[in-house]
């Protein structure tokens, strides 16, 4: 049940990025929505794969990039805000989901590395 509350998460956190990404583009910033698009929807794009896994390794390998990836839409997050292509609110919303994220995905490879002793 966990994996689908991630899972689900992370694919609604996808969709925010995305529609951030379009507000982005039409403020004419490319250059830090080009980057927080790919990495913001990649965190949820490796825990559907994680689903597919071949074995435990991979599994916890696609996690692991989920969580890179999560902790660098945090940095794009707060490089936005700090010149100011978002405000505080859209800021503190995105960053708080995605620190949500982070925490299940450092539980979630804690346990499958546990799990695979």
């Amino acid at each position: 049940m966990k994996e689908n509350k991630l899972a689900d998460l992370s694919m609604d956190f996808s969709v925010e990025i995305i529609k951030l990404v379009k507000q982005l583009k039409e403020k004419r910033e490319s250059i830090i929505s080009n980057q927080i698009g790919r990495s913001g929807t990649s965190i949820g794009a490796n825990i559907y794969e994680a689903k597919y896994a071949q074995g435990k390794k991979d599994f916890i390998s696609k996690l692991e990039i989920a969580l890179k990836e999560a902790s660098e839409t945090g940095y794009w997050l707060e490089l936005l805000y700090k010149t100011d292509y978002i405000d505080e609110k859209t800021f503190k919303s995105l960053s708080s989901k995605c620190a949500t994220i982070r925490i299940m995905l450092i539980a979630s490879c804690r346990t499958a590395k546990e799990n695979s002793k």
